[in-house]
């Protein structure tokens, strides 16, 4: 268990989200269902208080190969619930259509910063914005366990979900495989069936193409910096301010996307 001092910024006018109602939904499905698993919660004490990060895998049915491990990340910051819930829903569709994740091993953590989810702040409850904390020695325990995670389980791909307030469409990052542009542009597609693509030739302090950015901030979540080779990397981004159901089905809709377009590159990869 790791351990850490902690000091809470919630207002006393804003109610506490509560992560097990969040999470039922999930919960429910793994009671009955073959594909999906609630594997046990890491424990993050936290002031002498043990919070939990959930952690959830579905597998797929058998494709042709090894199974393509993917790890898909939300609630990094504990102000942007949309990715939560999108990957709840993710879960709801795959458990109704378990072929669309025929031959992968999804590895999936809804809620990487407990505490902020809770105290809806973006940043941890000691303060931190642990999207800037990853591997840079790091002593935040949420940081430190996602990087357990990261290491042992080697992804062949990492989805992670945010949402920005700055923002008036939906964008993504791709960093990582040069392979991530190539998924990224099909995902912001599927996306736009839902919410217009931020076209701007800066977004979030970066150059921009098509609403494709190739830089981010130092420290985010993401492979370790020495593993080869390199993972895909993709972080999808949906504006703040767009109806929530909208914002839910662009994400679900980009997800699914990769995980087709990922799945027809392996079949092809070895006649390259």
């Amino acid at each position: 268990m790791i351990t850490a001092k902690t000091h809470s910024s919630l207002s006393p006018l804003r109610a506490k989200r509560v992560m097990a109602e969040v999470l039922a939904p999930l919960n429910r499905i793994a009671v009955h269902s073959t594909n999906l698993v609630a594997g046990q919660s890491g424990k993050v004490e936290l002031d002498g208080e043990t919070c939990e990060l959930p952690r959830y895998l579905f597998i797929g049915p058998k494709g042709g190969g090894e199974p393509i491990r993917l790890g898909l990340f939300a609630g990094v910051h504990g102000d942007e619930p949309e990715g939560v819930h999108a990957l709840i829903r993710f879960v709801s569709l795959l458990e109704s259509q378990p072929e669309l994740a025929s031959g992968y091993c999804l590895f999936l953590y809804p809620i990487c910063n407990p505490t902020g989810f809770e105290d809806r702040t973006r940043y941890s409850r000691r303060g931190k914005d642990l999207n800037r904390e990853f591997w840079r020695e790091s002593s935040e325990p949420e940081v430190q366990l996602l990087q357990s995670e990261l290491i042992s389980h080697s992804f062949n791909g990492i989805i992670a979900l945010h949402t920005d307030d700055s923002s008036q469409g939906f964008y993504g990052m791709a960093q990582g495989a040069t392979l991530s542009q190539h998924l990224i542009e099909p995902a912001l597609r599927a996306a736009e069936e839902f919410l217009p693509r931020n076209e701007n030739g800066i977004i979030d302090g970066f150059p921009a193409r098509k609403g494709i950015v190739k830089l981010g901030y130092p420290g985010v979540l993401s492979a370790p910096p020495k593993v080869r080779p390199r993972p895909f990397e993709i972080v999808l981004e949906t504006p703040s301010a767009a109806p929530t159901f909208l914002k839910e089905a662009a994400f679900v809709a980009a997800l699914q996307t990769i995980l087709v377009r990922y799945r027809e590159f392996i079949a092809y990869a070895p006649n390259l």
